[in-house]
């Protein structure tokens, strides 16, 4: 059994991949944002150990850790929170683009920086869960967007400066998915919600969890899901 620390458990994708590894008897670290969170998770999912840390404030994350116990070694380390703020470019104002850089793509980058000599120890894997906006950027996503497409040089860079030391790297970027964030966007989007039009968290789960699996002689680089229809 691996050692993991995950972020975003609390809910939606990130959920899913912690209900299934822990099922499998992994040992799991969880990362909330504060003590209240960490207690809920704890209670959610018995047996797991948590660490507090906000993303979204990357440069008290050193901090933060360097007081708290960690695992020796990590076999994975998966990035899946993320927040979304929606806004033309005309209206988005630098708060709501700095909040949405530093919790998506300026928090992996030094949580990934500080664990990096444990996953080195255990030649581990980190994955980075994406979206769909990664790649292209649409009307009223560019801030979001620019943090995902950002997340994508993260992990490239990344996968060339670690390969020696015998880490994988994977980017997912799934479509639309029945989350709480998804809900969010179709609020700020002003449509109809339907839960029934998009993939489900366990759907995501599974291809992270392939990717995780996968024999150590290949890695999968980049995988791209999207709902069906």
């Amino acid at each position: 059994m691996g050692t993991h620390l995950i972020t975003g458990a609390g809910s939606g994708i990130g959920a899913a991949v912690t209900e299934r590894l822990a099922g499998r008897g992994e040992e799991l670290w969880l990362l909330a944002r504060d003590a209240g969170r960490a207690k809920e998770l704890a209670e959610r999912f018995p047996g797991v150990r948590t660490v507090v840390g906000d993303l979204a404030d990357p440069d008290r994350l050193s901090w933060a850790l360097g007081h708290q116990t960690l695992p020796d070694r990590l076999d994975s380390l998966l990035h899946i929170a993320g927040v979304v703020d929606l806004g033309e470019v005309g209206e988005l104002t630098p708060k709501a683009w700095t909040h949405q850089l530093a919790a998506n793509l300026v928090a992996p980058a030094e949580l990934t920086r500080l664990l990096l000599p444990q996953l080195r120890l255990a030649q581990g894997h980190v994955i980075f869960v994406n979206s769909g906006a990664g790649l292209r950027a649409n009307a009223q996503w560019a801030a979001y967007a620019a943090s995902k497409h950002g997340l994508k040089a993260l992990a490239d860079a990344l996968r060339w400066e670690e390969s020696g030391n015998g880490l994988r790297v994977t980017t997912v970027y799934p479509g639309r998915t029945a989350t709480p964030m998804q809900v969010k966007v179709h609020q700020q989007e002003g449509k109809e919600y339907d839960a029934d039009r998009w993939m489900e968290p366990g759907t995501v789960a599974t291809t992270i969890l392939t990717a995780l699996d996968l024999p150590r002689d290949a890695e999968i680089t980049d995988l791209q899901i999207r709902p069906r229809g």
